[in-house]
C-alpha cells in the first residue's frame, strides 16, 4: 500500500503590480507562482546529483480558475508530482487556496527533463523522481 505523494507549499503575496484591470491576480502571475513552486520543490527535494545534471522545461499546462484574490492577500500553493514518469516527462499537481483553504487555482503541468550536458531529453529514472514519490508502506 502507498500513501500520499509528498506535498510542497509556499506561500506566496498579492503585491499591486500582480493586479489586472480586472482588479485581481492576472492568469499570468499564478502561472508564474506555479513554475516558481515548482521550481522551489525541486530544489529542495531532489538530490545534488540530480540538480546539477538535468533541468526541467514546460511542455504542457492545464489550470482551473475558481477564484481569485486581491492586492495584499495571501494562498498557500501546493505541488506535488502525480504517478510515473513517462520517458522524459513528468506530471506535476498544483492548487493555490485562499487563508480559509478554498481552492482558488488548480491546475497539471506537464515537465520534460533535459540533460544538462547535451541539452538533450532525458529519461526520467524512478531514483529522481523517489524523493518526491509516495513512502510504501
Amino acid at each position: 500500500m502507498s500513501g500520499a505523494a509528498p506535498r510542497f507549499t509556499r506561500t506566496f503575496m498579492a503585491k499591486p503590480h500582480h493586479i489586472d484591470e480586472l482588479g485581481h491576480v492576472n492568469n499570468t502571475v499564478w502561472l508564474g507562482w506555479a513554475q516558481d513552486l515548482a521550481t522551489a520543490h525541486w530544489d529542495a527535494a531532489a538530490r545534488a546529483a540530480d540538480r546539477a545534471a538535468f533541468y526541467w522545461v514546460v511542455v504542457r499546462h492545464e489550470i482551473d480558475y475558481r477564484g481569485n484574490i486581491s492586492a495584499g492577500e495571501s494562498v498557500t500553493g501546493t505541488t506535488w508530482i502525480e504517478g510515473a514518469a513517462q520517458g522524459a516527462t513528468s506530471l506535476r499537481v498544483f492548487e493555490f487556496a485562499d487563508q480559509l483553504g478554498k481552492v482558488l487555482v488548480k491546475g497539471r503541468t506537464t515537465w520534460a527533463m533535459l540533460d544538462r550536458a547535451s541539452g538533450r531529453l532525458a529519461r526520467v529514472r524512478p531514483e529522481v523522481l523517489a524523493p518526491f514519490q509516495a513512502t510504501l508502506g
